[in-house]
């Protein structure tokens, strides 16, 4: 009998009297309940198109983005379509040489215009896209046409030749500037009233216009398009989730969103609303760059 009580005693000591493991993340629904992976992965799974929005310099998200899109191939294998904000339309041609085989790896990355973070954080999506033969798309607009717009607005890409405007949207781009991610990109450059530039948040709704054209370009029936890009371009189902339902509101859409917290077993309320599934990670996690 003693020995038994004691044994009790040590579960109990075990169980309660030591703190657990500090958790590098946490998931929440947009109802503020915590929920598992593979809840959220069952929640997505049938969905036409999921955004991963992630922090670029955060290690858990990018982790994650791979776990997810393993999940998503186990249940779409070769149906599965990713793509992501980190690569430029004009430079989808090289990155098709390289997952067709045509060119080695070394050569795609000598080549083509990396984030300086591409071997730690997006080279294993690119890897897992060749090995199994998935599409991936370059979807972002190439950057110099960003900043086109940034000096003379949307009417600026009027100047463009037929070949550059492959890799922008049709024009001319739809914008509201009522829309709250355009807003407050405003308010963050001084608005008018402080002399703002007021292609500011043009030059980031190119962006987004550009994605959402190309992953409806690329995505076919039956097929589901992953796809990775910063928090911002599609937090509170705005930015490129907008665009999307501008083209087809039919759409079934998701969303993921990556949030810091100093202390992530419980949500705070003004993320709720941010995304379908919010990762939280802890505001003191290691950045990558």
């Amino acid at each position: 009998m003693k020995t038994k009580i004691l044994t009790l005693l040590t579960i109990i000591v075990f169980l309660f009297g030591f703190k657990s493991d500090k958790p590098a993340y946490r998931i929440f629904n947009d109802s503020g309940k915590k929920v598992k992976f593979a809840k959220m992965i069952e929640e997505i799974k049938d969905a036409d198109i999921v955004f991963f929005g992630e922090l670029h310099d955060n290690p858990i998200a990018h982790w994650l983005e791979l776990e997810v899109t393993k999940a998503l191939y186990d249940n779409k294998n070769t149906n599965l379509v990713l793509g992501a904000e980190m690569f430029e339309s004009d430079n989808q041609l090289i990155l098709n040489e390289y997952l067709s085989d045509l060119i080695p790896a070394s050569k795609f990355e000598d080549e083509a215009r990396l984030w300086p973070n591409y071997k730690t954080d997006y080279k294993p999506l690119i890897r897992f896209a060749h090995d199994n033969k998935l599409n991936f798309v370059a979807t972002n607009v190439p950057r110099r046409y960003a900043s086109v717009v940034y000096k003379k607005g949307f009417e600026g890409l009027n100047e463009l030749s037929p070949e550059a405007k492959l890799y922008i949207p049709d024009l001319p781009i739809k914008y509201d500037s009522e829309l709250e991610c355009y807003k407050a990109m405003m308010s963050m450059s001084g608005g008018p009233a402080m002399h703002g530039n007021q292609n500011l948040p043009k030059a980031q709704a190119i962006k987004d216009a550009t994605m959402a054209h190309f992953i409806l370009k690329n995505l076919k029936q039956g097929q589901q398009f992953l796809h990775y890009n910063g928090a911002y371009h599609s937090e509170n189902h705005q930015s490129i989730v907008w665009y999307l339902k501008q083209a087809n509101p039919e759409l079934v859409i998701k969303t993921i969103t990556t949030q810091l917290q100093a202390n992530v077993d419980t949500l705070s309320s003004e993320a709720g609303a941010a995304a379908d599934f919010i990762i939280l990670v802890p505001e003191d996690m290691t950045r990558t760059y």
